[in-house]
């Protein structure tokens, strides 16, 4: 089948999980996939060698991860022209009314803007709160932040609202833009 690249930034690991199944999801349909991390690419990466690519990175303090910026910056000739795809994961994105998700959704676009790329799909997922992996300090500020929001704070146990089923459906619409398998003599 397809040849597919799935780059992605991570801060605390739910967009690597992200990635990850990802990766798994297009496997399992029979494409060739290679999931890096923006933060240590291979020197040789280069996106246009693939059938299509999928790009994710998580939003903290209304941005992206730099090292994805970077990539998408420097690739964005390439990006556009073959199937490509964008996820941006943040706390934000996990609300159910639309209209508590559109900074989410204005924060992706001017990304997309500014990069001067055009994916074919895109999506808002929803991220974690991981209170068991963050210090003292780190735990209070997103228990605080998460209590305005309406969100959960109790700091005893983590959260994770990726929907995986959107996810999945996410991947199965990006296949449908990826070239056939060549024939086999």
């Amino acid at each position: 089948m397809a040849r597919v690249l799935v780059v992605y930034g991570s801060s605390e690991g739910q967009t690597a999980s992200i990635a990850e199944r990802i990766g798994d999801v297009l496997e399992a349909a029979g494409h060739d996939v290679v999931v890096v991390n923006t933060k240590h690419p291979p020197a040789e990466l280069d996106p246009g060698r693939y059938d299509g690519v999928i790009v994710g990175a998580s939003v903290h303090m209304g941005s992206h991860q730099s090292s994805v910026e970077s990539f998408v910056d420097k690739h964005s000739e390439a990006l556009n022209r073959v199937p490509s795809a964008f996820f941006s994961v943040s706390l934000t994105a996990a609300h159910p009314d639309p209209d508590d998700r559109e900074p989410a959704q204005e924060i992706l676009e001017e990304f997309l803007t500014e990069a001067d790329w055009e994916p074919n799909t895109t999506l808002l997922v929803g991220g974690a709160l991981k209170y068991s992996e963050y210090g003292l300090l780190k735990r209070v500020v997103m228990r605080r932040i998460a209590g305005k929001a309406g969100g959960d704070t109790d700091t005893a146990r983590d959260y994770e609202y990726t929907d995986w089923n959107e996810l999945e459906a996410f991947v199965d619409e990006f296949t449908t833009l990826l070239p056939d398998a060549p024939e086999q003599p």
